[in-house]
This record gives structure tokens, C-alpha cells and sequence, in this order.
């Protein structure tokens, strides 16, 4: 995998990032265990990071030790 692919991959974590905290915006935790659609759609976009976040090339996690969560 290219460096680029990895840095694709870093903007696919931040742009699903952004759109969960978008959908839940103004939410409580009501509306979420009561709205499926709500629900299925953090859900999903949760597992969108998880699936980037899995793809990060090794040498591009070494590169940035400093990043949130440090999911690698």
C-alpha cells in the first residue's frame, strides 16, 4: 500500500469522525436508543473508521505516534 493510500485512509477516519458528531448533534441518548435509522447510521459510520483505521500502513502509524486515540 502507498503512503497515499494511507493518508486516504486517515481522511476516510476524520470524515466519517465529523459526520457521526453531525447526526448526533443536538441528540440525546433517547433518541438514539429509540431512532434505528439514527442508530444503524452511527453504527455504520463507526465501523467505517474501524475499517480505515485497520488499513493504516505501518509506517504512517510509526509516523504520527501522537494521534488521537492511538488506535493502532
Amino acid at each position: 500500500m502507498s503512503r497515499h493510500s494511507g493518508f486516504v485512509r486517515l481522511r476516510h477516519m476524520l470524515d466519517s469522525a465529523r459526520e457521526a458528531v453531525a447526526l448526533v448533534e443536538g441528540k440525546t441518548r433517547h433518541d438514539l436508543e429509540n431512532t434505528r435509522l439514527l442508530e444503524l447510521g452511527l453504527t455504520r459510520l463507526v465501523e467505517i473508521i474501524g475499517e480505515a483505521t485497520a488499513r493504516v500502513p505501518s509506517d504512517l502509524r510509526t509516523d504520527c505516534p501522537a494521534s488521537p486515540g492511538r488506535m493502532w
